[in-house]
């Protein structure tokens, strides 16, 4: 390995699918454990829903690398992007977001089996700031981490109750060049 160069291998891509795919598996609890009262509460701030939304919206976006060619699936906008912080029109029901969640783990699957060297190394740049693909990707596990983190004390808050943590994700990771099964299944 050259110095300074970030060694891309097998073990590496099923770590990070493990340690990813288990932030995003956190997420997806919290979405399911959340009663349909609280999901749609307009008077909470911040808004349960919302913070879902906001949480795959950026991991979607993160995942590609750039805003420049990123579009993501309907009936969801760019307009998370606006800097004056305006809420979508209306509230995505937990099927939509459920879906929205499995498009983002798709896409960190097949983003993270496909990882290059020279991928990881690329530059990424945002209105806030720039670094590189591979700690774009550690930046966004933690940003939905966190936003994990939050929805579950929101649960707690209101129902006494939220899920446990996921150590790995329950989903195996599969690289593409071996087909050879390498995380839990």
């Amino acid at each position: 390995m050259r110095e300074g160069s970030l060694e891309v291998n097998i073990n590496l891509r099923a770590i990070l699918w493990q340690q990813f795919g288990a932030a995003i598996d956190m997420l997806e609890n919290a979405i399911v454990a959340c009663p349909e009262q609280l999901w749609g509460d307009r008077s909470q701030q911040p808004e349960f829903w919302y913070v879902v939304y906001h949480t795959l919206f950026f991991l979607d976006l993160y995942l590609s690398g750039a805003v420049a060619g990123f579009a993501p699936p309907a009936p969801f906008t760019l307009d998370e992007l606006d800097p004056r912080g305006l809420l979508p029109e209306r509230v995505y029901t937990k099927e939509e977001l459920q879906s929205y969640l499995e498009h983002g783990r798709r896409k960190c699957r097949a983003v993270l089996a496909a990882l290059t060297d020279e991928q990881a190394q690329r530059l990424c740049v945002f209105g806030w700031g720039e670094m590189s693909f591979a700690e774009l990707l550690l930046d966004n596990m933690r940003h939905v981490q966190h936003h994990a983190a939050q929805l579950n004390l929101m649960l707690r808050q209101k129902t006494d109750s939220a899920p446990r943590w996921v150590a790995k994700t329950k989903c195996v990771y599969v690289d593409e060049e071996s087909e050879q099964a390498t995380g839990q299944g």
